[in-house]
């Protein structure tokens, strides 16, 4: 059965707008005028998954829609909106010409709830995975100020710096986990495959072998003789040490090893401290009450002892006390941090200082991600020398000395 597209206008005037399946558009609009309403305009609309295997193999395959479509699209609407176009001709517009499928979908969705008479902070809020109480609650400020363009303006270069920061530190951790998984590769492949190849040289010689080179060939032999049982117990160890990272206990355990790592710590308290002031001066300078903005904060913050120190800034600021006070008691941030907050406060300015302080760590969280990679990647070039040296000389000592004997 077809579906259809409709704009309807009920009986106050007010136009509501959907999709139905009908037998044809004449049996739809009969169906429509039946419940009382005006029909506007009646369209075929097509399913964007399609029905065909085809279709439903591609709806299998398609990504999910990500934050680099919600930054395209709000950075579209933003320049739409500034050129004078209406929101309901700038969301179609930009749901025609969006080549992603899922993404396509959401913003058809939104489009609907729009001219069904919703406020677009309203209809963004059914889709919080994608536009999250940040995103929502901006807008909503943004449509009671009447400045929704600067707002998306705003949006959009926060959501930018976010997925910078994020880039940032997922490539500082591809080099060493490269190196990381080089070395056991190297080290495997030395036991299994090269060690094996002289049992038969150092078979009955254990009295006057090195201690390295006996224990690498009872380590080799176990490896062999045991991979099946070795490889569950790896996966065993890795699904449970997964799992008792998500929950509250092994998260709260790996956020407070974030900050506690001498090579790290560092590096995560700028990428926190830079994530929540920015958070937090965006809501204050989109005119978001402040309680709202603090738990929004604590809720993008990303680590559960952050968060925790916003919950306790709300919680001060909810008995009237200023942000500052609670902030210099927890020494979560710097003291010359929470004194500028505090200047913010009393000058009534604590938006833009917000802002220059998420800039100062941003730029400092740059500095940190260079000095932790520059670091990291000779420690990880020496340990996995170290490996392998220390397989070759167990390997290469006794052969030597039993040349000498020989000879």
């Amino acid at each position: 059965m077809p579906n259809y597209r409709y704009q309807v206008k009920n009986s106050s005037g007010q136009v509501q707008a959907g999709t139905m399946s009908a037998d044809s558009a004449a049996t739809a609009a009969a169906i429509l005028r039946n419940q009382g309403v005006k029909v506007v305009s009646l369209s075929p609309h097509k399913d964007t998954g399609g029905t065909s295997l085809l279709g439903s193999l591609g709806s299998l395959g398609a990504s999910k829609p990500n934050q680099k479509h919600v930054l395209d699209f709000t950075t579209q609407l933003s320049v739409m909106i500034r050129a004078g176009i209406n929101l309901r001709s700038a969301l179609d517009g930009i749901a025609d010409q969006t080549t992603h499928v899922g993404f396509k979908k959401v913003l058809h969705q939104i489009k609907d709830d729009v001219e069904g008479g919703k406020q677009f902070s309203e209809a963004i809020g059914r889709h919080p995975k994608l536009f999250g109480p940040l995103y929502f609650n901006m807008v909503q400020a943004a449509e009671m100020a009447g400045s929704f363009a600067d707002a998306l303006d705003r949006i959009a270069g926060y959501i930018g710096q976010q997925m910078e920061t994020r880039k940032m530190v997922v490539g500082a951790s591809i080099y060493p986990a490269i190196i990381g998984l080089l070395a056991i590769g190297v080290t495997v492949f030395l036991l299994t495959f090269v060690l094996p190849k002289f049992y038969s040289i150092f078979e009955g010689k254990e009295d006057v072998l090195p201690w390295a080179t006996v224990f690498l060939m009872g380590v080799s032999k176990l490896v062999v003789d045991q991979w099946p049982v070795l490889l569950g117990g790896v996966g065993v160890v890795v699904i449970t040490l997964y799992l008792f990272l998500k929950t509250e206990v092994g998260g709260f355990w790996l956020d407070k090893a974030k900050l506690s790592v001498p090579v790290v710590k560092t590096m995560f308290r700028s990428l926190y401290i830079a994530r929540s002031l920015q958070t937090m001066g965006q809501l204050i300078n989109a005119g978001v009450p402040m309680l709202d903005t603090l738990a929004i904060t604590g809720e993008i913050s990303g680590n559960r002892l952050f968060k925790r120190v916003w919950q306790g800034v709300y919680a001060a600021v909810k008995q009237g006390k200023k942000i500052a006070h609670p902030l210099m008691q927890d020494k979560m941030l710097p003291k010359s941090v929470c004194q500028m907050i505090a200047a913010g406060e009393e000058s009534g300015k604590l938006g833009e200082v917000l802002d220059q302080i998420a800039v100062f760590y941003h730029k400092q969280l740059k500095d940190h991600i260079k000095a932790v990679t520059g670091l990291i990647e000779p420690v990880m070039i020496v340990i996995m020398g170290s490996i392998v040296g220390f397989i070759a000389m167990a390997v290469i000592l006794p052969i030597f000395k039993m040349s000498q004997l020989v000879g």
